[in-house]
């Protein structure tokens, strides 16, 4: 073809143009990589990346996965020919040479689970004896890699409890290998402490999503069918819709699925409720609601403005003569979503507030304490609710959320 050469030239040009870009980009990274300094620098940059990726694997606990991944990284830290995490039952990862003691680490290791002690074990005292090896493995012979190997094996301590071992195997086990196995078991115990804090969390926040829907429970499914009752003669077609709406918001309230809701669905749930509320009370409840359409997508903690907006009607509206009036707004406060929720009822005594906040007061209330509990639980203390109340005052309760949170799925 004619133009056969332009296209060849075009090729040579472009592969020319990625082989430039890759080595820029190499000497780039070798740049950076120098910038550190002195060898010293350099040491300590690995050692923080190694132990970074290292926590990443360990999130979850002591499980095999994220031990095979995470044994890698600290065979590295360690620089030690093998390295073994346990937990009390069995070998969770192995990494490196050595594999012929794998079969009799767990026996080597008892005595750390039961003692909680360091064991240094020197080189051919993994080796199992002629005949004595497990079902199905050969016995460790003289020349057997495992038997030319020391090996340290340190405890994993939670708490006071031991739930495992990490065991580095290694030509000699001086002093250095010791205790740095040691600091690398101490490294791991606190990864598994913080993984079971985060599961903790997690079943504290199921339990007070069950409190609140057992408070939902007696009292307004009761009253809401009821009302739906009284409608079944007079007004059928009511009868109806509110039955769908009870429904609607029952399921929503029932669901057995994530921790996190956005704020446009739990505004619904909050409409269907005030639906079957006002279906109860007339015109005695009256709702003003203003909502920033750039918040709705915000994520928020499952149940936790619908206790809120109860609140206000039973505690609130509920006490007070004549109608009243209940305001919800939810506004974009910059990096956060500020949602309130105000009611020109009755009110409370801030000392008697404070008592129910403080988990001091039982009965009334518990859907403040609650939510006001699982918001500092998952946003920290500065993210609880803001109440200004006095008697017959009202109450306006203010919540902020960020409307970034990258790990929450509604």
């Amino acid at each position: 073809m004619p133009d056969s050469p332009l296209l060849t030239a075009a090729a040579v040009a472009v592969i020319a143009l990625a082989i430039a870009v890759v080595v820029g980009v190499g000497l780039k990274v070798l740049r950076s990589f120098r910038d550190l300094g002195t060898d010293a620098e350099r040491a300590t940059y690995k050692t923080l990346h190694a132990a970074s990726e290292a926590g990443q694997h360990l999130r979850r606990g002591l499980n095999p996965a994220g031990a095979a991944k995470a044994s890698r990284q600290l065979r590295t830290l360690l620089g030690c020919e093998a390295l073994a995490i346990t937990d009390t039952t069995g070998v969770l990862a192995w990494d490196g040479a050595a594999e012929d003691l794998k079969p009799r680490l767990m026996e080597l290791a008892a005595g750390v689970l039961a003692g909680g002690r360091t064991a240094v074990l020197p080189a051919g005292a993994g080796q199992a004896p002629a005949g004595q090896a497990p079902a199905g493995q050969a016995a460790t012979g003289p020349d057997g890699t495992g038997s030319r190997l020391a090996a340290v094996i340190a405890p994993v301590r939670a708490g006071t409890r031991v739930v495992g071992v990490v065991a580095a195997f290694a030509p000699s086990a001086g002093a250095g290998l010791v205790r740095a196995t040691g600091e690398v078991a101490d490294w791991v115990a606190v990864q598994v402490e913080l993984a079971e804090l985060d599961a903790s969390r997690s079943l504290l926040m199921e339990a007070e999503v069950r409190a609140l829907r057992a408070q939902i429970s007696p009292h307004f499914i009761y009253n809401s069918l009821n009302a739906i009752a009284s409608f079944i003669n007079t007004d059928p077609a009511r009868a109806r819709d509110l039955v769908v709406e009870f429904a609607d918001f029952t399921r929503y309230s029932f669901r057995r699925h994530g921790d996190f809701t956005t704020l446009a669905e739990e505004l619904r749930c909050i409409d269907r409720y005030l639906l079957l509320e006002r279906a109860r009370f007339g015109e005695r409840v009256q709702v003003s609601l203003r909502v920033a359409p750039e918040v709705l997508s915000t994520v928020i903690p499952f149940l936790s403005l619908q206790p809120l907006v109860e609140n206000a009607v039973r505690h609130g509206l509920e006490a007070k003569e004549g109608p009243g009036h209940i305001t919800i707004t939810a506004d974009d406060a910059g990096a956060f979503a500020q949602v309130t929720i105000e009611d020109d009822g009755v009110g409370m005594d801030p000392a008697q507030l404070r008592a129910v906040l403080a988990g001091h007061a039982d009965g009334d209330h518990v859907g403040l304490r609650n939510v006001d509990a699982r918001l500092r639980q998952v946003y920290g203390n500065e993210h609880g609710l803001v109440i200004d109340t006095a008697p017959g005052e009202g109450t306006l309760i203010t919540m902020r959320v960020p409307k970034s949170q990258p790990g929450h799925d509604a």
